[in-house]
């Protein structure tokens, strides 16, 4: 387990700290960070970018994916654009989601709506070294579905 500093914004601070529904749960839930008493009203085929109020500073070495949560997308067609998003270790502005309904109605997010989850994930860092030729693999230059399909229906 690492620490996390986290600071909660003004328009966050009563607001609950993310935690992890479950103790196998690998997300902490994000909640959005809406003014009191109003709503967001996200229109299908539209895209929003939601406040949670927080702010953290991660240990160097470790980023933030922003994931999405699975009920709203199954249920609602509400998911994490970029997902995953990516906060890196230097940013210490606020974790803000961007949401997208792909959903046919629109979708009501209100303050304290649990929106996404946030996973912690060690980063590898590299050292690109250009070469040049690249060594054989058997599949090659294959890509976007190569390996889906039998070695008789790539040869047609």
């Amino acid at each position: 387990m690492i620490d996390v500093q986290v600071t909660r914004l003004p328009h966050g601070a009563d607001l609950p700290l993310p935690e992890y529904q479950t103790s196998g749960s690998a997300g902490l839930d994000l909640v959005a960070a809406l003014p009191a008493g109003t709503h967001l009203f996200l229109e299908p085929g539209s895209r929003e970018l939601v406040p949670t109020g927080l702010s953290i500073q991660l240990p160097e070495g470790f980023e933030a994916q922003i994931r999405p949560r699975s009920g709203l997308a199954l249920r609602n067609g509400v998911t994490v654009l970029n997902a995953p998003g990516t906060i890196d270790s230097d940013y210490r502005g606020e974790i803000c989601v961007i949401l997208v309904n792909f959903g046919r109605e629109a979708f009501k997010i209100g303050r304290g709506d649990r929106i996404a989850q946030m996973i912690l994930s060690p980063v590898s860092r590299a050292r690109l070294v250009e070469v040049q030729d690249l060594e054989q693999s058997q599949r090659g230059a294959g890509g976007f579905g190569s390996t889906g399909i039998s070695t008789s229906e790539r040869r047609t």
